[in-house]
């Protein structure tokens, strides 16, 4: 009976033990964190410190998010969690200059009005109309506001970058100063043959909302002190005196954007098809610049691809793959990047090939093509009066190229500068290389509508999202820009991972060669649209009869293979998942079974070596 009284206040005594501690904890070291985390999820990096450092009046954030209707949305309150702990951790940093407010906006409250006078995205969720409302609303001593209209799970990489973002445009007071050289008529502008008004590019106006554009002259020995970001478009002449003050913008850490074109089909100067010349006169490159550092424009060549050509309608009035117009979809674009994250699709047209050879600096590929794209000689295609033509001599690579790059890193003054003075500091190198100019143009990439006199857009690609991403990135500050994405929350199941990439490889081949012969076969068939009679009635041969069945034989073979290889994979996973659950269900708790045995033996054999020294 002794002996079980002092096994149970032996008990009590632990566990008062362990809630003081509890106690002694939350008083004394409140607001200290431990990040155990691989990328340190929970720690700010030091461009988003210094950003908080440079705040002098406070800022108020609200932070709107709808527990009820999040209930039953598990991995979103899962995200939601890490996102108020990063909120916390800005402001238990900002020495009180940050004054977060949460606010959960229920139905019908003055919260959720609120929120929609914010512009905050409401998702519906469930099957009783319920909205979810999930973020973020800045707002500075000026009652300037900025907007995180929804906090998305698919930008989990971005957290820290978004909300930095946000401060960082709350701490301006002016709008920031981008420089623009242009041979192309991007801007608002009087033609100065017929004396009208004719408007620029969208995407520049969509620029304009938030920057501050000024055109910098091709005579220009200068760029303002107060330019942050340098956009060049199609910039066919740089004289050395331009060429110049471009060196010695970048030695002051100005960044640039550069839309560069093998053949710029939207430019006005270009030569008639009847009468045509040179495509240098319709070329443009940065290669002055960039090839000393290991990346350059190849002369007269453009991307063709087998897989992305867009249809167009062919000399004929028929429907014809464009191998020079390509749309550009999720897989082409990188979604570890801020200028491509979360975008969908971009098109380009005559896009340049760009070649990195024993670069200097970090090269990340922004856009690319697929693995069935090939050079197109840029003369033919500045000639070619049918679209079909460039299939009849296209030959496709096996490899990607890219159209659009990012330079980062740190270059000597000696790389920038020609003639560098003694003693001159290396320099910081930040610069988006795009080798296609008419990516910008409207007619890639929104519809131009007028309604009641006032001019409608609608994007139907993400063209001008890539060139606003571009831009906010880069013009922001250092601070933002050394922000990189800090890896995910939810950890991905690599060994998974490893299982679908050693399938992919082993059956590339088979899929390359699917989409080679699918691409021929659907050229054919639009052909064979074109000779339908009057009636509608569309009569093959006997020959094209064999051929387009020998194809579909060995279209369903190939899918049969693929099929095969998915049940095999589905067979690998749910091995590894049933091996995982045996671990967890059984392997574990026995484990910890044996542990807990093991501690209570050893503390019974020594209770009972004391109970005998006495």
């Amino acid at each position: 009976m002794n002996s079980n009284l002092k096994q149970l206040s032996t008990a009590v005594v632990a566990v008062l033990v362990f809630a003081l501690l509890l106690l002694f904890s939350s008083a004394f070291f409140k607001g200290l964190r431990l990040d155990m985390t691989e990328h340190k999820l929970f720690t700010l990096s030091s461009g988003s410190q210094r950003i908080i450092e440079s705040i002098e009046e406070p800022i108020h954030l609200y932070y709107f998010f709808s527990e009820e209707s999040s209930r039953e949305l598990t991995q979103l309150r899962t995200y939601a969690d890490r996102v108020e702990a990063l909120l916390d951790e800005f402001v238990s940093l900002s020495n009180d200059q940050l004054i977060l407010t949460q606010i959960d906006p229920m139905p019908f409250s003055e919260a959720e009005d609120q929120a929609d006078g914010f512009g905050l995205q409401k998702v519906p969720v469930g099957s009783a109309g319920e909205v979810l409302y999930f973020g973020l609303v800045g707002s500075n001593a000026l009652d300037n506001t900025e907007v995180i209209g929804f906090f998305q799970p698919d930008r989990e990489t971005f957290l820290e970058y978004e909300i930095s973002q946000l401060l960082f445009r709350l701490i301006q007071i002016e709008k920031p100063k981008i420089g623009l050289i242009s041979s192309l008529p991007v801007r608002d502008r009087v033609n100065p043959e017929t004396f009208r008004s004719e408007p620029g590019w969208q995407a520049l106006g969509e620029l304009e909302r938030n920057f501050e554009i000024v055109d910098i002259a091709e005579d220009a020995e200068t760029i303002d002190s107060g330019v942050s970001l340098l956009l060049m478009i199609h910039p066919k002449t740089v004289p050395d005196a331009l060429q110049a003050a471009i060196r010695a913008f970048l030695m002051r850490q100005g960044a640039i954007i550069a839309f560069v074109d093998p053949l710029a089909e939207m430019d006005q100067a270009a030569p008639s098809p009847m009468m045509p010349t040179l495509p240098q006169g319709q070329a443009s490159d940065l290669n002055w610049l960039t090839e000393d550092w290991g990346v350059a424009l190849r002369a007269q060549q453009i991307v063709g691809d087998a897989q992305l050509a867009l249809s167009v309608t062919g000399q004929n009035g028929t429907p014809t793959r464009h191998l020079g117009i390509l749309g550009l979809g999720p897989t082409e674009l990188n979604p570890l990047e801020v200028p491509t994250a979360s975008l969908e699709s971009i098109n380009v047209a005559s896009a340049g090939l760009i070649d990195v050879f024993e670069p200097k600096l970090t090269v990340t590929p922004l856009l690319s093509s697929s693995i069935y794209a090939g050079g197109l000689d840029a003369a033919q295609f500045q000639v070619m009066r049918d679209p079909s033509d460039l299939q009849k001599t296209f030959v496709p690579g096996s490899e990607a190229v890219s159209i659009a790059v990012a330079l980062s890193g740190v270059l000597p003054a000696s790389a920038v500068l020609a003639d560098p003075a003694a003693g001159a500091a290396p320099v910081g190198i930040n610069l988006i290389l795009v080798s296609d100019t008419d990516v910008l143009s409207d007619r890639l990439w929104v519809q131009v509508q007028n309604f009641f006199g006032e001019p409608i857009a609608t994007a139907w690609a993400d063209n001008g999202s890539f060139l606003v991403n571009s831009v906010e990135h880069l013009a922001g500050s250092a601070d933002l820009i050394s922000i990189r994405s800090r890896g995910r929350y939810s950890r991905p199941f690599d060994v998974v991972q490893d299982l679908k990439r050693g399938a992919e490889a082993r059956y590339s081949q088979s899929a390359a060669l699917l989409q080679v012969e699918l691409a021929e076969t659907e050229q054919r068939l639009l052909e064979l649209e074109a000779q339908k009679t009057t009636d509608g009635l569309l009569t093959l041969s006997p020959e094209q009869t064999l051929a387009l069945e020998d194809f579909q034989d060995q279209k369903l073979s190939i899918r049969k293979q693929l099929r095969e290889v998915r049940h095999g994979l589905d067979r690998d996973i749910q091995g590894l998942g049933a091996n995982l659950k045996l671990i967890n269900i059984a392997v574990m708790p026995v484990l910890l079974t044996v542990l807990l045995g093991l501690f209570v033996g050893l503390r019974r054999i020594r209770s009972r070596e004391l109970a005998d020294a006495e």
